[in-house]
């Protein structure tokens, strides 16, 4: 979980990095391709490949006056055992001690929350991933600090060949 918190909220900023402006020289994040609704890309870190998939959602409701970018990501760090870590970046910072509720069909999830990035939690990315594979869409609820509450709809259009492509260019069995 520690590896998670330090180094995910930098995968959101690439995810940005990579559909806003061209990326960086030392870190140069190439588009696997679009499926959908959901892009997959890959870049190198410390010599060793990093692939994630992205989503923004197709409906959001909610009233947060500052609100930035919202992401589903996907993520293989193959290099750490991390295959198919699901995080969410809300736009805003979520309350102090709060978690998000996703929900994939009938399936229900609880992630943890700091700053603006929420986890599954244990054993719930390989979960979440089944689930995405079988869906059509996902809702994400989450708390920012201000009380109110958001919610998030997600299209999983593109999801499972996204995530076939990282998969592959990340050499993991899918």
């Amino acid at each position: 979980m520690r590896l998670r918190l330090k180094l995910f909220p930098s995968v959101a900023i690439l995810a940005l990095l990579a559909s806003a402006v061209p990326a960086a020289a030392e870190t140069e994040v190439k588009t696997l391709g679009r499926f959908g609704e959901w892009t997959a890309y890959t870049y190198q870190e410390n010599g060793q490949p990093v692939c994630y998939m992205a989503s923004s959602p197709v409906k959001q409701r909610g009233n947060v006056t500052k609100r930035g970018d919202v992401f589903f990501l996907v993520t293989h760090r193959p290099e750490y055992n991390d295959v198919g870590v699901v995080t969410v970046v809300a736009g805003y910072p979520y309350q102090q001690d709060s978690t998000a509720a996703v929900a994939v069909g009938r399936a229900r999830f609880t992630f943890f929350t700091r700053d603006e990035t929420a986890w599954a939690n244990g054993n719930d990315d390989d979960k979440m991933v089944r689930q995405m594979k079988r869906g059509n869409s996902m809702t994400v609820i989450g708390k920012p600090k201000s009380g109110s509450s958001t919610t998030d709809l997600y299209s999983l259009s593109g999801f499972t060949k996204s995530y076939a492509a990282i998969s592959k260019a990340c050499k993991v069995r899918n």
